[in-house]
């Protein structure tokens, strides 16, 4: 897969360091579904992914700079899509083609028929991510998500194959 100078590639192992950088960002911290603390830590959240969806890792010019990932696939033909980007590679587009790409795949190679990602209200950034990626909003969760004992609500965007 590849948009320019931005390309998807599978994750390997060789890639940790950037998966512990990258979860070191203070916004990125409690976005794993366990601490990012060391190697150790981000070779298994590499090899987390399998089997529960598909992760793929965004580089930049040949530089790992984030992920974009589709999970929770069911049997109605829909999934569930998350996307990072490495501090340094953020407002420059690349998770927007990044998306772009991964969408493309997801419709294509696995026939889905409607993507849906979810972004908290107070994260602008992301909710231009998925409206310039072609994610219409869809409405707001309530106090969806708790981060140190704080409630966020959440935006519901989604994409249909149709789109």
């Amino acid at each position: 897969m590849t948009g320019s100078d931005i390309e998807l590639r599978e994750w390997c192992a060789d890639d940790a360091p950037v998966v512990l950088r990258a979860f070191q960002a203070p916004d990125m911290a409690s976005q794993a579904s366990w601490p990012i603390v060391s190697l150790k830590d981000a070779t298994g959240w590499i090899a987390s992914w399998a089997g529960v969806g598909h992760a793929f890792a965004v580089t930049l010019s040949g530089r790992v700079v984030g992920n974009v990932a589709v999970t929770g696939i069911d049997g109605h033909g829909n999934g569930w899509v998350s996307y990072w980007t490495v501090p340094e590679a953020r407002g420059r587009g690349v998770a927007v083609v990044a998306m772009i790409e991964l969408t493309r795949w997801a419709f294509r190679e696995r026939d889905l028929y409607r993507l849906e990602l979810g972004h908290r209200t107070n994260n602008p950034a992301s909710c231009r991510v998925a409206t310039k990626a072609g994610f219409r909003p869809e409405g707001i969760e309530r106090q969806k998500l708790r981060y140190d004992g704080r409630r966020y609500d959440v935006e519901r965007h989604a994409r249909l194959a149709t789109d």
